[in-house]
């Protein structure tokens, strides 16, 4: 599958490329997984959630996301637990078509858990550093999500 280019952060040159991350990874024993399948299925559901974000289709929400799940919009708030609940907060916190872009990197990626660092621009307003924990259930959508938010400096 081809990643559109607003998830190419993961270029080698990109500025997001984290070193330790890339150490971390090189060092891991990958002997019993398939790596490029697992970085496969992350890209495939990062290009999911980023569909979600821009159409806000209810639809695409509830398929990034088990039956179960819980989404964390901080690490220490209560979560929006199940599809009626992450697709009710999700769209009450919405963001429209086209406000924002986003660019993300991978840090870490493993069978079960995948830690993604991103840069949210909101065109019109500000730009926010992101750190996402995504929890996956072995189909590949996410069993608990968690994300943090930190204003980048004016």
């Amino acid at each position: 599958m081809e990643i559109p280019n607003h998830t190419r952060s993961s270029d080698p040159g990109n500025p997001l490329r984290s070193e330790a991350a890339s150490a971390y990874n090189s060092h891991m024993d990958h002997s019993d997984i398939d790596q490029s399948r697992l970085d496969q299925r992350l890209a495939d559901w990062m290009v999911g959630y980023r569909h979600a974000w821009e159409s806000n289709d209810p639809d695409a929400i509830r398929a990034l996301f088990t039956e179960d799940a819980e989404y964390y919009t901080e690490p220490y708030a209560q979560p929006w637990r199940g599809h009626d609940e992450i697709v009710k907060g999700w769209l009450e916190a919405r963001d429209e078509p086209g406000d924002t872009t986003f660019d993300w990197v991978p840090l870490v990626v493993t069978g079960e858990l995948a830690a993604v660092q991103g840069t949210t621009v909101y065109i019109a307003e500000r730009t926010y550093s992101n750190l996402w924990v995504i929890r996956f259930a072995p189909d590949g959508r996410a069993r608990e999500f968690t994300e943090w938010w930190m204003k980048q400096p004016d």
